[in-house]
């Protein structure tokens, strides 16, 4: 697959809330995902995909998804961008609020290599 399929069909799987089977099918063993702030205690990168299926995991236990918007993707050379946006339940305070954030992956041989997520944290999530 070239960026721009990589890209069709990372946004297919999230508009679908099926992140995990994106990450099995699409992601690199050795994927480097990058946040933009880490959580308390925690770090920003992640290295390697069992990293990144285990930061799903947790995203997962913090965090009920009602809805995903995913827009794009928008493909430049070997990286392309997506634009998120997620209606969610903070599942410790049941706090409904929204999430958006910018995403950018690179691909390397049809696989995604690096993600880096850009986003204002909310407080006290």
């Amino acid at each position: 697959m070239n960026t721009r399929e990589v890209g069709e069909k990372l946004v297919e799987l999230c508009r679908s809330k099926q992140s995990h089977q994106a990450m099995e099918t699409l992601y690199d063993p050795r994927i480097v995902s990058v946040e933009a702030v880490a959580d308390p205690g925690g770090k920003r990168e992640t290295r390697g995909l069992e990293g990144c299926l285990a930061k799903g995991k947790e995203f997962d236990a913090r965090f009920e998804v009602h809805d995903v918007v995913a827009e794009g993707p928008f493909p430049h050379d070997d990286r392309f961008a997506v634009f998120f946006k997620y209606a969610v339940t903070f599942r410790p305070t049941g706090q409904k609020s929204s999430l958006d954030e910018v995403a950018v992956y690179t691909v390397r041989d049809g696989k995604i290599v690096r993600e880096e997520f850009f986003y204002v944290p909310s407080p006290g999530a």
